[in-house]
């Protein structure tokens, strides 16, 4: 993207445009692009680095310089630096059409990426491809949030496609080591948060091993640690409990 104007002589590129309105008029600075949100959560603190040039404009595109009588009307000020700081800080990222589209397909990705490596078939324990996982999420008419993050939406998904196709949340494999004592009764507490046991050997102590959801990890570990008072142990064995080869639909 290039921005040029003749009257003023101003030619930038590779701009993020930020936009406040102030006094009835709009201002707007010329940053650069994946700046913004840097300086903003404070990564970033060069103001060099982030702005392009520390002009105020009434339009970055058409490189209209705001004037010093309406800078000092609506900032109370007409030093261009602060100025600048303010919009930054408060002001609104303008994105064009092409590049939120073009975010929002990425976002998409990302979701069934994320999906296709948590879940698997519940019937064969294998795992879908990403591509697959995008085909279901377009059957179902999926339509990306921009304001969510791409975690909390994988897991939207993952309930809305439960709805029309046999997927879950990969299994964990853990295995725990209780006290005899204390074993057997936190066993009875530990029973609805477990799927599947796989073995269980009493011994000098409890030794548990067993398939949970990863939605439960937390849960079950204060339970162990609580119940236990730091003497039972908890040991991911592994963390998706998956055969080999992908998931196909017939």
């Amino acid at each position: 993207m290039s921005i040029f104007t003749p009257t003023n002589q101003i030619r930038l590129t590779n701009v993020a445009v930020v936009r406040m309105k102030r006094g009835g008029k709009r201002f707007e600075i010329a940053c650069y692009k994946n700046k913004v949100v840097g300086w903003r959560s404070g990564v970033e603190k060069d103001l060099d680095e982030v702005l392009q040039t520390h002009s105020v404009f009434v339009n970055v595109s058409k490189g209209q310089v705001a004037k010093k009588e309406d800078l000092i009307s609506a900032f109370g000020t007409d030093d261009q630096t602060e100025i600048c700081k303010q919009i930054l800080t408060k002001g609104e990222v303008q994105v064009s059409d092409k590049e939120r589209h073009t975010q929002l397909e990425q976002m998409f990705r990302d979701i069934a990426t994320i999906v296709a490596d948590k879940c698997v078939n519940p019937e064969t324990k294998r795992p879908y491809t990403v591509i697959l996982i995008e085909r279901a999420m377009k059957d179902i008419h999926y339509s990306v949030k921009p304001t969510k993050s791409t975690k909390q939406q994988a897991l939207e998904v993952i309930r809305q496609l439960k709805e029309n196709m046999k997927i879950e949340r990969a299994h964990m494999r853990l295995r725990f080591i209780l006290p005899v004592r204390e074993g057997k009764k936190l066993k009875e507490k530990l029973k609805p948060l477990i799927k599947v046991v796989e073995s269980e050997d009493f011994g000098d102590q409890l030794e548990i091993v067993c398939l949970i959801d990863p939605g439960c990890f937390r849960e079950i570990d204060e339970l162990i640690q609580r119940e236990t008072k730091g003497k039972g142990s908890l040991e991911v064995l592994s963390l998706k409990d998956v055969e080999e080869g992908d998931e196909k639909f017939e």
